[in-house]
């Protein structure tokens, strides 16, 4: 058996600086790195809208499932991750639109804040390729 090994790039100039991949999947394993909510353009998408916000690391992160072979219903968990954590409910309205038949686990976290002080939320993602599929 050949043990897949695969880097993912969402093309996030950070990506290079830091030394990171958007997503990594070893074997039947994806593992997607803290997606901030970036628009193509560099500049973040819905500043003041955690819900706008929260949608849009979930749409990178879903590119970055499919470009490494999985898909949404391969998401065992993620990881919510906001700087005012009683805004919750916005994250987690966009969290059940995507999630709602999925229900992997999650974690809700209050964090102090992220690189760029208008990123309200910042969104990690796992999945486990189903046998068969990959």
């Amino acid at each position: 058996m050949v043990d897949i090994h695969r880097k993912v790039s969402s093309g996030s100039p950070l990506e290079p600086r830091i030394g990171f991949s958007r997503a990594v999947r070893t074997g039947q394993y994806v593992a997607v790195a803290g997606t901030a909510p970036i628009g193509d353009d560099g500049s973040t998408v819905g500043p003041g809208d955690v819900h706008a916000q929260t949608v849009r690391c979930l749409d990178i992160a879903e590119a970055a499932l499919r470009e490494a072979g999985a898909s949404p219903a391969d998401v065992v968990r993620t990881r919510v991750m906001l700087t005012d954590v009683t805004r919750w409910r916005e994250a987690a309205r966009a969290h059940g639109e995507r999630f709602a038949s999925v229900r992997p686990v999650t974690t809700f976290v209050e964090v102090s804040r992220f690189i760029d002080p208008e990123w309200l939320v910042e969104v990690e993602i796992d999945a486990v390729i189903a046998s068969g599929r990959g």
